[in-house]
């Protein structure tokens, strides 16, 4: 971007993978793995899995397969997932871009779970928001908004008065349907139309207004 853009907002809610931590390395290592095991084409599987959990993944690429199937598998490669960090880094900026955000209002929302979220977070050098929406807290996976109205809701924010920090097409549709301005963090963001767009989170710059609002100069 060349010029910056000025987000103002009340709250900010902040996806993890790929947003905060570059876990690719991890992922596709478990869902080729998994797409191997299942007959499918490991390239058309990492079209589908980033941002949902993994069972609503498995339930658009093997649609007749029972759902009790799709959820014991999410277990396990839950487990594989969380054991596996080698190669999980922080986006380049977010220990800076969190360290800003200290004491203003601000939740996590993932779709892993919180032994993977912990694991990722730890393995990138991240310190986890106070405020976290984890697979466990929501009955209903990204691309549904279901997680980040309840972030906005532990927030005590209004959902037109968040932005959202998201990577994934499933993340910007969920953070859109619940009514908030999106800015998208890297390549897979800029397919979605986010609001705004930065490489990383070094293009991000936060500002803690006498209002109460956060300022985000971004580009």
């Amino acid at each position: 971007m060349t010029a910056t853009t000025v987000l103002t907002a009340r709250a900010l809610l902040l996806d993890m993978d790929g947003t905060l931590v570059n876990s690719d390395a991890s992922v596709e290592r478990v869902w080729r793995r998994w797409a191997d095991r299942n007959g499918l084409d490991g390239d058309e599987v990492m079209k589908v899995v980033h941002g949902r959990q993994g069972y609503a993944s498995m339930a658009l690429l093997l649609p007749d397969r029972p759902m009790e199937q799709n959820h014991a598998d999410n277990a396990r490669m839950l487990a594989e997932e969380t054991a596996d960090t080698d190669g999980v880094v922080p986006i380049p900026g977010a220990p800076e871009f969190l360290a800003a955000l200290r004491g203003l209002p601000h939740a996590l929302v993932t779709s892993a779970d919180v032994a993977l979220s912990t694991a990722r977070m730890g393995a990138a050098g991240l310190a986890l928001p106070d405020v976290r929406v984890t697979a466990e807290s929501v009955g209903a996976s990204k691309p549904d908004p279901e997680g980040f109205l309840k972030g906005a809701a532990e927030l005590g924010t209004a959902p037109a008065d968040c932005v959202a920090f998201e990577d994934s097409g499933a993340g910007i549709t969920a953070a859109r349907a619940a009514g908030m301005r999106v800015v998208g963090v890297g390549p897979r963001a800029a397919l979605h139309g986010p609001d705004a767009l930065v490489r990383d989170l070094t293009e991000v710059r936060v500002e803690a207004a006498a209002d109460g609002t956060v300022r985000l100069h971004i580009g």
